[in-house]
């Protein structure tokens, strides 16, 4: 049996419970508490150590394990031990917070390590909310920085979409891989 694991992250509110909850073939674990900082201003729970679910790929034999990463830097502590062992990043971000972009970078440059080892996959949620910035704003902000990866516009709660953007980044990984 074949076993991976891929790690959710990006800021509070972004999706990373939501997206996992989608796409997990079995019910999630979550470690929500009662938000109380600024956090409480968007949502009332929210993660303080990890969400955790498994896609199973080919029937049982090959599982997606699934891990979400709390969106406050206060746990980022949690973020080093989610990562070991991981094969790559999904970061999403919520495009309608006051600057994704800077979101964006911060994820980017916090799990730099990780992603140089594995690989990310962008998605962005929110966009019916706020369609600025758009996907090609993104492309081109994350070209000026040198970095080419996987970004699209995703709802978290539609198992499509979050499907879409786990194959981007395994296709990241590994370009060979065969569609079944």
């Amino acid at each position: 049996m074949s076993q991976y694991k891929i790690i959710f992250t990006g800021p509070v509110g972004a999706g990373k419970t939501t997206a996992i909850t989608s796409i997990s073939d079995v019910p999630l674990i979550k470690t929500d508490e009662a938000a109380s900082d600024m956090t409480k201003q968007r949502k009332a729970e929210t993660t303080v150590a990890m969400d955790y679910g498994i896609m199973n790929l080919k029937g049982d034999n090959e599982k997606i394990h699934l891990y979400g990463t709390p969106g406050q830097e206060r746990f980022d502590f949690m973020w080093d031990i989610l990562t070991t062992g991981g094969i790559g990043l999904i970061l999403l971000l919520d495009n309608s917070r006051s600057d994704p972009f800077k979101d964006m970078k911060f994820f980017l440059n916090s799990f730099d390590g990780f992603i140089q080892k594995t690989g990310v996959a962008i998605g962005v949620t929110q966009m019916d909310i706020s369609t600025s910035p758009t996907i090609d704003e993104y492309h081109q902000h994350l070209q000026e920085i040198g970095i080419k990866v996987p970004v699209f516009a995703v709802d978290a709660r539609e198992k499509h979409d979050v499907s879409i953007l786990v194959q981007a980044l395994m296709f990241a990984l590994d370009p060979g891989l065969d569609e079944e």
